[in-house]
């Protein structure tokens, strides 16, 4: 029994995760359910929100004619027991239940065993899921397990089907729009008509097959063909693109071309046909391996060259299948919708018709978001309750800033999102005037901004906005897209056109930040926890060959501008700085002795370990300067990986607990006179900027969309009025009292759009 009802459960999820709507949804809900667990009936009680009631939505057993028209209140009978309860009731005679609550329209007065438990996700209840059975018993533990697990795992796939079954509905009530919520990757506000994109190939579908030794070389040559294919499309993108954004943006699509001629790509590929494997499949295979490895990264923008990697791809393939790249013709503003937008789809669309992207997958630190911002056209990523298949044609509302659409907006909503594009462009006007103007509070306290970079293609967008310098530069990207440890030259080459092009400005370049969760292919890391393993400073040590090259090559460039800091990542302890620091002047001696004359360079750490906070006096006799990486700190405070959906929800940097770390950082650093920066979210955000500015941090450092906005915070405010909120908010007890102190204080302030703009 155990056995077979659990090995059921993996057909009904499939089963419920490919229904057309709610409706089909539940019925194989109840039916599959009755079924397999043998009962007499089953039923799903679904929550009303408008009127607060369980009503009867799907039933097997009980009369048909009730489902609809059976509605409980939410703790009236043994449903809402369930409900109220959030736990399983199990009762062997339910008409001898206190709560029980006789119905006559679903002729249930023959029905006496009752087992019902509730349908949760996110903590909200969705309803109940009841079975009965005629005769008088209590059901077993493996029963009410079984249901459980059913419940549990069902939530999501109902939730889905609900809203595929509301989309089905838009076009029979011109009064209705769905609302979905994803994050928001690039700012702004626009309406359009969704333009459904798909992937050009499906290298899942390809099947297995071998080639014999006549055929390898027509397989090589056709694979060699389709890359310069790929190549002639991206340098076509390149060109329509020109004029549209910055040449240093556009070197975003050199990118793709370094990836194309990369070893690491092609090599493996070749060889893999020259073991017998045709090109397809060679492709198929190659491509898996480098996702995986780049969806094994914690962090969020390098994990996203998963989807650049599947890109190339999936391009090679189309050729390789003899192809072409469909073209989409359009005459309005156009919203390109899909499950994964990849950079190379962008040609697929007019550039003067596009308003908006939304993506089901990805994130904020995707290419196609860091496109859409340097177009600057609003996108929203992560938006996975979207079925796609439903929208095309449809007038979709893209909120940039909090990551909400609206398939089909009403009249209400459309006039709402105008009212906001016209305030938006008012906004931006006024924030271009402050380009140029300096980042001071009302009584001249300094706040420099600075910004997080990691491409060449980011600095001039981060200079127009009037960045201050760079506050984070992170090393890893050369090493990713390589096929082994770059050299000191190379790497030199690219620190110095940082360094020259924001000088006199300081750049703050972090050394590499390689470990488990970020393994380079050429140098894999197998480990069970990789969050907390082999990574950072503690890899850079136990290899002083890798780092030492890169040292040097870091060091050498000063040369030109002296306008350098160099910051070490993942600190966690005092010896893990000195033996950063031997090494540090072991590179600074070899080259003055090689005769190239070079300064001693201003060193920091990054304060992202929640054990550095209590070592902040013997970090500051070794160190010049701290940054706060909030992103990382914040989730290691709270033991919540924010990538994760199921406790996202939990990261919040404006927890006290955070909130008086950061506080206790900043004051024992400025007791022994080191400045200290923040980086990561919080500084970008005017909200919780403005709590860094009462707690006195030094500078801040964001990205370049959202310097501006903090800019203009900062001009608005006194450094003593933020720092009484500060004295006011360390008092509360929630983040969500925090979170309204700071909103009320930008609202009185006349600032409520930088709350709109992605707070």
């Amino acid at each position: 029994m155990k056995k077979r009802i659990f090995n059921t459960l993996r057909t009904i999820i499939q089963d419920v995760n490919d229904a057309s709507g709610l409706e089909q949804a539940l019925n194989i809900i109840v039916q599959h359910t009755r079924a397999v667990m043998k009962v007499d009936a089953v039923s799903v009680y679904f929550r009303n929100n408008q009127n607060d009631q369980l009503v009867l939505m799907a039933t097997d057993g009980l009369n048909q004619a009730a489902i609809g028209n059976i509605k409980f209140d939410l703790d009236q009978g043994l449903v809402g027991l369930v409900l109220k309860q959030t736990e399983p009731v199990n009762i062997k005679d339910a008409h001898s239940h206190p709560d029980y609550c006789f119905v006559t329209e679903t002729d249930e007065a023959r029905f006496h065993g009752f087992l019902g438990v509730p349908i949760i996700q996110h903590r909200e209840a969705l309803g109940v899921l009841v079975v009965r059975q005629t005769k008088q018993r209590r059901f077993s533990a493996d029963e009410e397990t079984f249901l459980v697990t059913l419940a549990a795992q069902l939530a999501g796939a109902i939730s889905h089907a609900e809203k595929i079954g509301e989309l089905s509905k838009l076009n029979k009530n011109m009064h209705q729009s769905l609302a979905l919520k994803g994050m928001g990757g690039s700012p702004g506000i626009a309406i359009g008509m969704a333009q459904i994109v798909f992937p050009s190939a499906n290298l899942d579908a390809v099947p297995d097959n071998h080639i014999s030794e006549n055929e390898i070389e027509d397989n090589i040559n056709a694979f060699t063909s389709a890359v310069a294919n790929v190549e002639k499309e991206f340098q076509t993108l390149s060109s329509k693109m020109e004029g549209a954004i910055s040449s240093e943006e556009l070197a975003l699509f050199d990118v793709f071309g370094l990836m194309l001629k990369s070893d690491l790509l092609i090599a493996p590929i070749i060889g893999r046909i020259k073991a017998g494997q045709w090109a397809q499949g060679a492709l198929r295979d190659t491509i898996a391996d480098h996702v995986k490895q780049f969806n094994a990264i914690e962090d969020a923008y390098l994990r996203e060259r998963a989807v650049d990697i599947k890109d190339l791809g999936r391009r090679i393939l189309m050729h390789l299948q003899l192809r072409e790249v469909p073209q989409i013709e359009t005459t309005g503003p156009v919203v390109l919708v899909g499950e994964d937008i990849a950079v190379s789809q962008f040609s697929e669309v007019s550039l003067a018709n596009l308003v908006a992207i939304v993506s089901i997958n990805g994130s904020a630190s995707s290419h196609v978001a860091i496109l859409s911002r340097a177009l600057g056209i609003p996108s929203v990523v992560g938006v996975d309750d979207l079925p796609v298949q439903y929208i095309e044609g449809q007038e979709i509302a893209v909120d940039g800033y909090s990551g909400q659409i609206y398939v089909k907006p009403t009249q209400t909503i459309r006039d709402e999102f105008n009212r906001l594009i016209n305030e938006e462009k008012s906004l931006n006007d006024e924030l271009k005037a402050l380009i140029d103007k300096p980042s001071i509070t009302l009584d001249d306290v300094q706040v420099p901004l600075y910004v997080n970079t990691g491409l060449l293609e980011d600095i001039t967008p981060s200079l127009q906005c009037g960045a201050e310098g760079v506050g984070l530069y992170r090393t890893e990207i050369p090493f990713l897209i390589h096929n082994g440890f770059p050299g000191e030259d190379e790497q030199s080459e690219i620190y110095k056109q940082v360094l020259q092009r924001f000088a006199p400005r300081p750049v703050t370049i972090r050394t590499l930040d390689i470990g488990g969760d970020k393994a380079l292919p050429y140098f894999p890391i197998e480990e069970d926890n990789p969050f907390l393993g082999w990574r950072g400073i503690r890899i850079m040590l136990d290899h002083p060959e890798i780092f030492l090259t890169q040292i040097r090559a870091i060091l050498k460039v000063n040369k030109y501008e002296n306008n350098l800091r160099l910051m070490f990542p993942m600190i966690s302890d005092v010896s893990e700085v000195d033996d950063a620091i031997v090494l540090i002047k072991r590179a600074h001696n070899e080259l003055l002795s090689e005769g190239i004359d070079v300064p001693y360079p201003i060193l920091g750490i990054m304060i992202e370990v929640p054990s550095a906070i209590y070592q902040i006096k013997a970090f500051s006799k070794r160190v010049d300067f701290f940054s706060i990486g909030s992103n990382d700190l914040t989730q290691y405070l709270l033991a919540v990986d924010r990538n994760n959906k199921q406790v996202a929800n939990l990261y919040n940097s404006m927890h006290p607990s955070v909130l008086a770390s950061i506080k206790l950082i900043i004051d024992t650093a400025h007791k022994h006179k080191k400045p200290v920066s923040v980086c990561g979210e919080m500084a970008g955000n005017p909200v919780s900027a403005l709590v860094l500015v009462g707690m006195g941090v030094d500078s801040l450092s964001m990205s370049a969309g959202s310097l501006l906005r903090v800019k203009w915070m900062i001009r608005t405010f006194t450094k003593a009025q933020a720092k009484q909120l500060v004295y006011t908010a360390l008092n509360m007890e929630c983040h969500s009292e925090i979170n309204t102190l700071f909103k009320n204080a930008l609202i009185d302030a006349g600032l409520s759009g930088l709350i709109q703009a992605g707070n």
